[in-house]
């Protein structure tokens, strides 16, 4: 008989916990508003930068929310504030989309142009609802591969110098490349911003040496034209052939297509990113 009480409690002990768990008490007098976070989180969550940065635009006062400027950092946000940055409101994007467009010539690489030219963006899927952004630039004359995100931290974390992110692109120059420039190449040129070098530089094709291949980490403004006109040489095309892992096989000029789960992954490990 005691047998039998005992497993009835444990039976009543286990038919309540399951009850909780499919109806976990919630308190009615506890408001929507409640319910907060980190400033720095929820901008990270819009696609602008990674928290780091986040922090950064909040010290220097260029983050408000319902009107007023805040530089706390420890500073959080409810479900109704607005959140503004540099006069745009801001969401946090709850689907992080990842998508790589084969840019073509003639158009650039910022999210909004005042004098009306061709964006990047303009080229991407009309289906794609989420904002998302472009992770570097490519002149307007550049072609090749770009990466476009709304996952700010990935994009922070890809151009950041101390990542090395690995880029190769391919130079079509207006006279015979001489191979000890290519070993200057390699070697370090001085800039005006700088000592840079390529981390290699090869000939494709041996039997035309006007077009190069350059591979190198830096993410320098025009930095590849840069190098090879600081060398005596024009570039008459410039084509990006692949950005850390990704490159444009199989899409057409001004086509572009979704990262893969595999690809996506492959891009955080390679930026140690969880």
């Amino acid at each position: 008989m005691r047998n039998q009480n005992r497993q009835v409690v444990s039976l009543q002990r286990q038919k309540s916990n399951s009850e909780q768990k499919k109806h976990p008490i919630q308190s009615e007098t506890t408001p929507k508003e409640s319910v907060s976070t980190r400033l720095n989180k929820f901008i990270a969550n819009a696609g602008i930068c990674s928290r780091r940065r986040a922090d950064e635009l909040i010290e220097n006062g260029q983050i408000t929310v319902d009107g007023r400027i805040i530089t706390e950092l420890g500073f959080k946000v409810g479900f109704s504030s607005k959140v503004y940055f540099q006069g745009r409101e801001l969401f946090p994007e709850k689907n992080k989309v990842y998508i790589v467009l084969n840019k073509p010539k003639n158009c650039i690489t910022t999210s909004e142009d005042p004098e009306g030219r061709k964006i990047a963006s303009d080229y991407l899927d009309n289906e794609i609802k989420e904002r998302v952004y472009p992770v570097g630039r490519l002149d307007r004359n550049t072609t090749g591969i770009l990466l476009f995100t709304n996952d700010g931290e990935l994009a922070q974390k890809l151009t950041h110098p101390s990542k090395e992110v690995k880029k190769v692109y391919l130079a079509e120059l207006n006279k015979d490349f001489k191979n000890e420039d290519r070993l200057k190449l390699t070697a370090g040129i001085h800039l005006e911003d700088g000592e840079i070098h390529a981390d290699n530089a090869a000939f494709p094709d041996v039997f035309d040496k006007k077009k190069v291949g350059i591979e190198i980490h830096s993410g320098r403004n025009r930095i590849v034209r840069r190098m090879f006109e600081h060398l005596g040489y024009e570039v008459k095309k410039l084509d990006r052939v692949l950005f850390a892992d990704l490159d444009k096989r199989k899409l057409k000029r001004g086509e572009s297509r979704r990262l893969t789960e595999r690809e996506v992954r492959q891009l955080k490990l390679l930026v140690n990113l969880k």
